[in-house]
């Protein structure tokens, strides 16, 4: 089962995020001055940041037994996506789906393919990244979505793709999405809320355009929101679109706020957390807390 949420022209106005990444209690107070727009359910799910619109394109992605896949923000003109977002939780955390299996079927490996959802005219296609020299960089990554093959499937559409340099997709990248991994247990999180991206709002934020139209973001960027019984904490990855293999360094030094990746961006992560909540978990960073060292 897939979903399409078209969101032409939405008219936000975006107001700054807040403030500190260690656990914040919940309490009552529950204003909030700069949450998605209330008329598209999924944007209002915590991982969801706020929705830039123009000709941007909502499309999440789901499945019958396990909800939503991931969702993202498409930018039409641009024909890139600006962030998946995505939730890490017990129940959608089993493993049903062995990816080896992908390689005994009729195409004998993985199944990247177009998003359909897309309207053809402003979808990214497999020729366009055929001989690109860049990897097709998974957003929401295929071992995060091991409960069914029809959810695992969805992680191989191209609109969950940034093109990435090998170098970063199997370096540190893969480093950081192995860390998140080792937060995703109930010992740490009720539920994680994830958000990937890469840069491509503005142009000095933009490393350039392959022969074939793909935009190659100049940085990539995480950002994590983790809720256990005391409360909420966030943490956010900040990296340059390396050419070097960087799986070595240490995580802290891709380490950064929210607050800190909200100027960067110039997104609005977490909006759909109460503003107190929001302000608190936002502004500082402590690696410790989340065992990074």
């Amino acid at each position: 089962m897939k979903k399409i949420l078209y969101l032409f022209v939405l008219s936000a106005m975006i107001v700054s995020c807040g403030s500190s990444d260690d656990i914040s209690n919940n309490n009552d107070n529950n204003t909030n001055q700069n949450a998605n727009p209330s008329g598209i359910p999924e944007t209002k799910l915590l991982e969801c940041p706020h929705i830039k619109g123009g000709s941007s394109i909502i499309i999440s992605h789901a499945t019958p037994s396990y909800g939503v896949t991931y969702t993202l923000e498409w930018d039409c003109d641009k024909k890139a996506q600006r962030w998946s977002a995505y939730e890490m939780y017990n129940s959608n955390s089993v493993t049903n789906w062995n990816r080896n299996s992908w390689y005994n079927t009729t195409w004998g490996g993985d199944p990247f393919q177009e998003d359909v959802d897309i309207p053809s005219k402003y979808r990214t296609t497999l020729s366009m990244y055929r001989g690109s020299g860049y990897d097709r960089g998974h957003m929401c990554p295929s071992a995060d979505r091991l409960n069914s093959k029809d959810a695992n499937e969805q992680t191989f559409y191209l609109s969950n793709m940034q093109p990435q340099n090998h170098n970063l997709n199997a370096g540190i990248w893969e480093v950081m999405e192995n860390q998140i991994r080792t937060w995703n247990k109930s010992s740490f999180r009720d539920t994680l809320y994830i958000v990937k991206g890469g840069t491509i709002d503005n142009p000095d934020q933009i490393k350039g355009y392959t022969s074939s139209g793909l935009l190659i973001p100049g940085y990539f960027f995480m950002a994590i929101l983790c809720k256990n019984s005391e409360g909420y904490k966030a943490i956010a990855f900040w990296v340059d679109h390396q050419t070097i293999n960087h799986s070595n360094d240490p995580l802290s030094k891709y380490v950064i706020s929210i607050d800190q990746l909200e100027q960067k961006t110039g997104i609005d992560f977490f909006c759909n957390l109460p503003d107190n909540i929001e302000n608190k978990v936002e502004a500082a960073t402590y690696p410790s807390s989340w065992q990074i060292q």
